[in-house]
């Protein structure tokens, strides 16, 4: 063996030592805190299921009652619940809730996103510009017309749209019990988006008639996101709370 043969031998043999006393990745950090973020046309009760189970298994829940008026004011909703957590935090957002955790995601106390059939605008984006062309036969949310700058779900078809696989009951409450949703708001564009720098999973209901699910894959996998699919209408987190829950514990211990 020659010197030259000799040396490469010595240096390999270095680097496969060092490799083998080289300390294990550090597995991500458990996160205990969560803010859940609710959408258009409903409120914070919604989240109920779902908190139950994450309080039940330790975690400390926060739900974000924001006012769905425009989207500076429910980022600022939104970072006020942010603020008063003592530690790092998972953000979740339904819907709606996607646009505002990926404008108030960027606060440093944000450490990971979640968004369950929800919007995930790049810069620049809305809801108004994500839904301004729709593919080919994806169903038409009955939206009506905007009254005093607010827009409303047609009560008779709400069920249909928004919560096909949710009590008869329930979804009949959550249709009269509608909040009025801020035109504004649907106007409000993200300006730098947290999936950008931040680890995010998505849940795509894949039965959904408000957002379809072509949508959601395709910001899904732009943002990156972890993904599952499960099957269920755009009230997912009322249908399917386990589900739900199951991907957002996923997310508070970091696995992909």
């Amino acid at each position: 063996m020659n010197i030259k043969m000799l040396g490469l031998a010595a240096a390999t043999a270095m680097t496969l030592a060092s490799n083998s006393n080289a300390a294990p990745a550090k597995a991500p950090e458990a996160v205990k805190n969560v803010v859940l973020v609710h959408g258009g046309f409903v409120d914070g009760s919604g989240w109920a299921k779902v908190y139950n189970i994450l309080k039940k298994d330790g975690y400390n829940v926060t739900i974000v009652q924001n006012p769905t008026t425009t989207l500076a004011d429910d980022v600022a909703f939104t970072k006020r619940a942010i603020a008063q957590q003592d530690g790092p935090v998972v953000l979740v957002g339904h819907s709606y809730g996607g646009v505002v955790i990926s404008e108030a995601g960027t606060d440093p106390k944000v450490d990971r996103l979640v968004y369950i059939a929800a919007f995930a605008p790049d810069k620049g984006e809305s809801v108004q510009t994500l839904i301004a062309n729709p593919p080919p036969g994806a169903p038409q949310p009955p939206i009506l017309p905007p009254q005093d700058g607010f827009l409303f779900l047609d009560r008779a078809k709400f069920a249909a749209s928004f919560a096909g696989d949710v009590s008869a009951d329930e979804a009949d409450f959550m249709a009269n019990s509608q909040v009025p949703w801020g035109v504004e708001a649907l106007g409000g564009a993200v300006t730098e988006p947290a999936w950008k720098s931040k680890s995010s999973w998505y849940l795509v209901a894949t039965e959904d008639h408000m957002i379809p699910p072509p949508a959601q894959q395709m910001m899904a996998k732009r943002a990156g996101a972890t993904v599952v699919e499960v099957a269920g209408s755009h009230a997912i987190y009322v249908s399917k709370p386990e589900a739900v829950a199951k991907l957002i514990e996923q997310a508070a211990h970091g696995k992909k």
